[in-house]
């Protein structure tokens, strides 16, 4: 099939390869003159036959929404626009309806599979009408692993992306499980080689996993993880996640306090820490850093 695709970053640029080794046509267009292969929106839709698809690509927020009021002045009726960034479902609701009174289809898809998706495939998560997601099906099935999973229909506009969201809370919490597993390991003095530990679970475990995988990897590479920093953003579905499990009232313990440690890892000295270290000095006589006195029982 023909398809547009703006937004060549690490993830574009990978889904257009792969999309062209599966034999389709593919006009991408970026800000970058030296990898898009055309020099606007305009050209791309006029490279492309109608009725159209273009995915867009790019980072959530404004930079998609921008995209998509812009295509919709430039696409007509049975076209269709496939929203693959990590937006957020409300996002979708409304353009769905925007782009719907233009005759134009509308396809949410939340997509993992990070700078490996060229190689292993994509998870494919889309919400929207069956027809418009039958009418961009050859690309999803290009972009999807080569097995029978990483594609779902998830449901309405939206869908796509709150699975996506709900997909993503969950890595926070199993990437801060292992962090920690990984921090008390190192911090005890049984362990001789705790890299070899981790490498062990990969097989056989109940708690082996790809993010396992990765994490051995980088063991690999830096034995101690001594040269990065303890510091690590949150893209904004963690947030989400938790805001949905408040709307909806459901207990996210873990994805909330994942959430979180990410907060406190962008402190080099905890204010909260400080009181309660303040705190414990006052009731017990706990000794502060920088003081001598011993703890009292």
């Amino acid at each position: 099939m023909e398809l547009g695709l703006v937004g060549l970053g690490r993830m574009g640029h990978n889904m257009r390869e792969r999309l062209r080794r599966a034999g389709h046509t593919v006009v991408g267009y970026d800000h970058r003159p030296d990898v898009r292969d055309v020099p606007s929106l305009e050209a791309l839709v006029e490279r492309l036959t109608a009725p159209r698809a273009v995915w867009v690509m790019v980072p959530a927020g404004d930079p998609t929404r921008e995209t998509i009021a812009a295509l919709a002045e430039l696409l007509g009726e049975g076209d269709v626009v496939v929203d693959g960034g990590n937006s957020r479902w409300t996002d979708d609701q409304a353009h769905a309806r925007a782009l719907a009174e233009r005759g134009i289809g509308f396809v949410d898809c939340g997509v993992s599979g990070g700078v490996w998706g060229l190689e292993n495939g994509y998870a494919l998560m889309c919400g929207g009408d069956a027809d418009d997601i039958a009418k961009v099906q050859p690309a999803f099935d290009s972009l999807k692993p080569d097995n029978e999973f990483g594609f779902v229909h998830a449901g309405k506009a939206g869908a796509g992306h709150f699975s996506k969201m709900v997909h993503n809370g969950i890595e926070y919490a199993l990437m801060q499980a292992y962090a920690e597993g990984w921090e008390l390991l190192e911090a005890a003095d049984q362990v001789d080689n705790v890299t070899e530990v981790l490498r062990s679970w990969r097989a056989g475990t109940v708690i082996r996993s790809w993010l396992l995988d990765l994490l051995v990897a980088a063991l690999d590479e830096d034995d101690h993880l001594s040269r990065i920093a303890g510091y690590a953003e949150d893209s904004g579905e963690g947030r989400w996640t938790v805001e949905a499990a408040i709307e909806h009232g459901v207990p996210a313990n873990a994805i909330a306090t994942a959430l979180f440690a990410r907060f406190t890892s962008r402190q080099d000295d905890s204010p909260a820490m400080k009181a309660v270290a303040a705190m414990r000095q006052q009731f017990g006589g706990h000794a502060v850093r920088g003081e001598s006195a011993p703890e009292s029982a």
